[in-house]
């Protein structure tokens, strides 16, 4: 019987000393197979590295000696890394037995399955989904991203209702399986965005090249995370207004950039009128420093999208990109017009 190929289970690391303790373990307990966890630490001033140094000799780390952010501290590590398979795992994920066997699975199988993630459920409150991922991404006809069980700040109880293989338009980076050859074709996740997004805008690379992103249930982690507070400190609200900009931008066609752009800027008004109301001044001051940003960017993110049409084309394996995953709707109207707060009532 031929070996199952070699995954690197790669864990990017930025002060989580405390995670790293608590987790780690299960990660060695839980998994099997052709493996390899690597550590690689992106620049910590907490005592990570000794403590891996001195707990876990054993295991390879990557000492990148700054904080590149989750983005490029990715792109920096992988660079240093050889195997099939890339498995992206956040230090705060408990994962549960034989998780890995169920990914790697799906994408021996299927060569057309690009990516891969596991339902993702919430590690405080174990029987519901996870804000960031849940049991799949999706993005809507503004390019707005949600999940199966999660819609904006509503995270729905895990009641079996998402248990089905499915394919989704977006996995997850807090635990995303990727064919290293598709990572490394595509341009791996785009560093600038230094956190937020960059793994929506990757996926929709692999979608555009044909490939498939799949939601894998059968395979089960916990993620303490903190994505139902990414708009409570106005650098994360930051990111998410520019960033979701970027990959609008980089990957949505000419025709509907057109009318998508101008749409989603008068939205991000609307939102700051909600900060306002809500007395976060300093997040409408993120709102314009993000599109500052954004518009002072325009060149460059208008030669990424030249750069990633070639990229995309030539490893392609469809003649049209894949849309399975996009909601033809607007989530925003869905949720906060008609009430619609559960991903299965859509």
């Amino acid at each position: 019987m031929a070996e199952a190929p070699r995954v690197a289970i790669v864990i990017l690391n930025y002060n989580g000393r405390i995670y790293l303790e608590q987790f780690l373990p299960k990660v060695l307990e839980h998994t099997s197979g052709n493996f390899e966890v690597i550590i690689a630490d992106n620049g910590s001033t907490d005592d990570s590295l000794s403590f891996l140094a001195e707990a876990y000799p054993e295991l390879r780390h990557i000492d990148l000696k700054t904080n590149y952010g989750f983005a490029e501290g990715y792109n920096q590590a992988l660079a240093q890394v050889d195997a099939p398979y890339f498995l992206l795992l956040n230090s705060d994920v408990e994962v549960t037995p034989g998780w890995l066997s169920p990914l790697v699975e799906l994408l021996e199988r299927d060569p057309a399955v690009g990516a891969v993630q596991p339902k993702i459920l919430a590690y405080h409150e174990r029987e519901k989904f996870e804000y960031a991922g849940a049991a799949g991404g999706w993005l809507d006809n503004l390019g707005y991203p949600f999940c199966r069980g999660r819609i904006f700040s509503v995270t729905e109880t895990d009641k079996g209702q998402y248990d089905e293989l499915q394919e989704v338009f977006w996995a997850t980076g807090a635990a995303f399986l990727v064919r290293s050859s598709l990572y490394r074709q595509l341009g791996g996740f785009d560093g600038d965005y230094f956190a937020h997004s960059e793994e929506i805008d990757l996926c929709w690379r692999i979608k555009r090249a044909g490939y498939k992103i799949m939601a894998r249930p059968r395979s089960v982690v916990y993620h303490v995370g903190g994505g139902t507070l990414s708009y409570n400190t106005p650098r994360k609200a930051f990111l998410n207004f520019r960033n979701s900009l970027f990959t609008l931008v980089k990957n949505e066609t000419g025709s509907r950039l057109a009318w998508i752009l101008p749409a989603r800027l008068l939205l991000d008004g609307v939102a700051g009128l909600l900060f306002l109301s809500q007395g976060k001044f300093q997040h409408i001051a993120s709102i314009v420093q993000a599109h500052w940003s954004f518009f002072g960017q325009w060149q460059a993110t208008w030669r990424k999208r030249r750069e990633n049409q070639d990229r995309v084309a030539k490893v392609s394996i469809a003649s049209k990109p894949n849309l399975c995953g996009r909601y033809p709707k607007s989530i925003v109207w869905a949720f906060y017009a008609r009430n619609i707060q559960y991903f299965k009532d859509l």
